[in-house]
């Protein structure tokens, strides 16, 4: 009876094997095969796109924790004037009838909104636009990050940035900064510049009435001066003073006053 003959396969294969070992070649790899160029060109975009996303972010959250150097309005007006006046106060610095003041002039429900206050820009609309609904929180963007001067473009960057700014930076924080870039004068940036220039004293020392008067300033400061105010301007700043008395009393500094 003759014996089964025995597959050689396992033997051709383990010589096979041999060979590609013997002249040096290693066998080929699965993952070595290039990815087809559509592939990679997703890959690229994923990585792309959360890169763009970590560096947003970043620029978001860095202004809460850190502050600002410099904005592009104060770049713009040291490149015009050769320098300008800014020095950094913290927020325990500056009068609380300063904060208080520049909440009332600027943006009374400031600790009541989530960055667009919808019954002024209502009350805007209705009044056929001949006075603005712009927040603390979409100035201190727009000072921030943005440029001056009014755009759709310009609106848009303001609306996308202002509610996240509004969930990564707290309300004292927001106004902080804003009293620390805001244009207080020709080349005068901050509160801390704006009380040595117009009054001599540090932010910390300035009275209501000082502080309402610097209030004043802020929609129009390079045509306004608190020590030489027109009539309708110091009416206004004795509002400004009555209405900082009524947000402390009211509770819509809370959110900053403490």
């Amino acid at each position: 009876m003759a014996k089964p003959t025995k597959s050689t396969g396992t033997k051709r294969s383990g010589t096979r094997n041999a060979g590609a070992k013997a002249a040096g070649k290693k066998p080929a790899r699965r993952d070595s095969v290039p990815l087809p160029l559509a592939r990679r060109l997703r890959r690229a975009a994923r990585r792309g796109a959360l890169a763009v996303l970590a560096l947003v972010a970043l620029v978001l959250i860095a202004p809460s924790l850190v502050n600002p150097p410099t904005t592009p309005t104060m770049m713009s007006e040291r490149m015009r004037l050769g320098d300008i006046d800014q020095q950094w106060a913290p927020m325990r610095e500056i009068a609380p009838a300063m904060q208080r003041a520049a909440v009332a002039a600027e943006d009374a429900n400031f600790c009541r909104h989530w960055g667009f206050d919808m019954g002024a820009i209502r009350g805007a609309l209705e009044a056929g636009g001949r006075y603005g609904a712009s927040t603390i929180s979409q100035q201190t963007v727009k000072n921030v990050y943005l440029w001056q001067g009014r755009s759709w473009p310009r609106k848009a960057f303001e609306a996308v940035l202002t509610p996240m700014v509004e969930l990564t930076w707290s309300k004292r924080r927001i106004l902080e900064v804003y009293l620390n870039v805001a244009e207080f004068g020709e080349g005068v940036f901050g509160v801390d510049a704006a009380a040595w220039h117009y009054y001599g004293i540090p932010p910390s020392k300035l009275s209501r009435s000082q502080a309402a008067r610097l209030a004043v300033l802020l929609p129009n400061p390079k045509d306004r001066d608190p020590n030489h105010l027109s009539p309708t301007l110091l009416r206004r700043a004795d509002q400004v003073e009555e209405g900082a008395a009524t947000i402390l009393a009211d509770g819509r500094s809370d959110c900053f006053d403490h």
